[in-house]
């Protein structure tokens, strides 16, 4: 059987003794390998800033349409604000 090849980029980083040694153990902790561990939480932190990103980008046009500007700034809704 064929072994299908996936293209990879290698990335390194230096990290201090004690970094290393609690990463290993977080890993460790939620059954993940380094590797696993690190490339979950990186790839978390990107989905959460694409998810500010977009909602960002949404609430910049309330202010370029005014029917959604009302439908976002009001009395009723502004109880929200505040949350």
């Amino acid at each position: 059987m064929r072994k299908l090849s996936m293209v990879r980029e290698r990335l390194s980083i230096d990290v201090l003794p004690e970094e290393h040694r609690r990463i290993k153990a977080y890993a460790a902790f939620h059954g993940e390998t380094i590797r696993e561990y690190v490339l979950k939480s990186v790839l978390e932190r990107l989905r959460q800033e694409f998810e500010e990103r977009e909602l960002s980008a949404l609430t910049m046009g309330l202010n370029q349409d005014p029917v959604l500007k009302e439908l976002w700034d009001n009395e009723k809704d502004a109880a929200y604000d505040k949350i």
